[in-house]
C-alpha cells in the first residue's frame, strides 16, 4: 500500500476507498504510471520543434536525455505496479465471497 501510494499523487491518499481496497489503488496507479509514459513519449517526439528558439539545442539535446532516462524509469513503473496488481487480484479471488 505505501509504495502504491507513492506512485500517485499525494491527493489520492485522501480516498478512503483506495487504502481499503488496494486493488483498485493498484489499478489506479496502473492508469496514472502508463498516462506518465504516455505523456513522457509526447514530450520527446515534440521537444525538438517545442523548444526550438527558445532553448539552445545543447539544451535540448539535455531534455531529450531526460525523457529517455524518465521514460525507462516510468516503463519500469508501469511493469512493477502491474505486477503488484495481479497479485492483489490473484489473492483477491481466493477470499471467501
Amino acid at each position: 500500500m505505501t509504495w502504491l501510494l507513492e506512485t500517485v499523487p499525494p491527493e489520492y491518499r485522501r480516498h478512503g476507498v483506495l487504502r481499503r481496497y488496494p486493488v483498485a489503488l493498484a489499478r489506479m496507479a496502473r492508469h496514472h504510471a502508463e498516462a506518465n509514459v504516455e505523456a513522457a513519449r509526447a514530450g520527446f517526439r515534440g521537444a525538438r520543434t517545442e523548444l526550438a528558439g527558445i532553448v539552445p539545442p545543447h539544451g535540448v539535446e539535455a531534455m531529450l536525455d531526460v525523457y529517455r532516462q524518465e521514460g525507462a524509469r516510468l516503463v519500469a513503473l508501469v511493469t512493477a505496479v502491474e505486477l503488484v496488481e495481479a497479485a492483489l487480484r490473484a489473492r483477491s479471488s481466493d477470499l471467501p465471497a
